[in-house]
């Protein structure tokens, strides 16, 4: 029987079974998805994301996969572009962006060197539980078609926004609202290296993160219905991308069509925003299993973080003090909660599109709810083990 069981190795998953393999416990990891591979999202990690790869020890290998490092952010309200250098604050001065190609392998890599073992091509199809409820294990098909059970003391679900594992555990929907927008990116190259760019116009917010192999991630948010000329334009979404950015914010629009568009245009649209009870006997998700919001506030890979922190801190006290589990993971999921609300209530201000002016508020409020929580995280206390390997 394994410690722990851990069903997705991406961000959330790998994070949390790194810290609680460099702990001391039998972690297994499972993802129907081999690694490495890409998956829908902008990946830009704010300063709390790089905190915690930086207390992780992980920050230099990012930077060493070839993700620049963010030493400047440009905001430009409605044709008015402003630069603001990254000052130190939280034990970091830089932002950064890997593919989540990229950091999902590190941090699955990472967490072999702690000690995990991560099996691909494992698609979980239900949990294991004992006579009286309590999960203890989870039941999975293999790409070759075979039927495995993997028992463990604790089973975590990581398996992201369209979690199976959270309703194999039943576990309950505690808050949620459906986001108004769509988000179309695509990648380019030819911008700069080391700028973060943020533009607001009416009822439309654009930006770029510099990444990996010379290319820069290239967003639009909008409200869903006024990006249906993009949706519905077929072969020629990537076009249509451009001319949209031409017409919204036209000097990001020129530079984007100087440079070279290397992807197709990928998006989603009407997100689900929700809270989940994150956690039961035996069982804890983690990441965007548990909680998840739009992309408009840039912040699902640092909630992994965070999340994974805190839970693998729980999982810990609650496997070398079985009769305080309860307590632990109650702990885990206030402190998940309290932590995320500012952020979760600004996410569903800023989907609804204000006016300019009340959405450059609205973003000045979660620049300094973002900072203020980088500071929280670099406040953490250390893991038990050292990480760093």
């Amino acid at each position: 029987m394994y410690d722990v069981v851990v069903v997705g190795a991406r961000c959330a998953g790998a994070a949390t079974g790194r810290l609680l393999a460099g702990m001391g416990h039998d972690v297994l990891m499972v993802d129907r998805t081999p690694l490495p591979s890409d998956t829908l999202s902008t990946h830009g990690l704010i300063r709390g994301g790089v905190v915690q790869l930086s207390r992780w020890g992980l920050l230099d290998r990012v930077l060493g996969s070839g993700a620049p490092p963010i030493t400047q952010v440009l905001f430009d309200i409605e044709g008015d572009p402003k630069v603001r250098r990254i000052k130190q604050r939280a034990g970091v001065d830089m932002l950064v962006a890997p593919r989540r190609r990229v950091l999902d392998s590190l941090l699955a890599d990472a967490a072999g060197e702690a000690g995990a073992r991560l099996q691909s091509g494992v698609t979980a199809i239900g949990v294991l539980r004992t006579d009286d409820g309590r999960v203890n294990g989870i039941a999975g098909l293999t790409t070759r078609g075979d039927y495995i059970e993997l028992p463990a003391r604790m089973v975590v679900g990581a398996d992201g926004r369209g979690s199976r594992m959270a309703g194999f555990l039943g576990a309950e929907m505690l808050e949620r609202f459906t986001s108004p927008c769509a988000v179309f990116y695509t990648y380019v190259t030819g911008l700069r290296r080391d700028t973060y760019e943020f533009h607001i116009a009416s009822d439309a917010f654009a930006g770029v993160f510099p990444t990996n192999d010379g290319e820069a991630c290239v967003w639009l948010i909008r409200p869903t219905p006024l990006l249906e000329p993009i949706r519905t334009a077929g072969a020629e979404r990537s076009t249509v991308f451009v001319e949209q950015l031409e017409l919204l914010v036209p000097d990001l629009g020129r530079r984007v069509r100087a440079g070279r568009i290397t992807a197709r245009l990928r998006g989603t649209a009407n997100l689900p925003n929700y809270r989940r009870r994150a956690h039961g006997p035996g069982w804890a998700l983690v990441g965007d299993a548990g909680y998840h919001r739009d992309p408009i506030t840039g912040h699902g890979i640092t909630d992994a973080f965070r999340d994974a922190e805190l839970l693998a801190t729980a999982i810990d006290r609650s496997l070398r003090e079985p009769t305080s589990e309860r307590a632990a993971l109650t702990s885990y999921q206030e402190s998940r909660d309290a932590m995320g609300r500012e952020v979760f209530d600004l996410t569903r201000a800023l989907t609804a599109f204000p006016p300019p002016s009340r959405f450059v508020e609205l973003q000045l409020e979660l620049s300094d709810a973002l900072e203020r929580e980088a500071d929280q995280l670099a406040g953490f206390p250390g893991p038990r083990a050292n990480l760093a390997a």
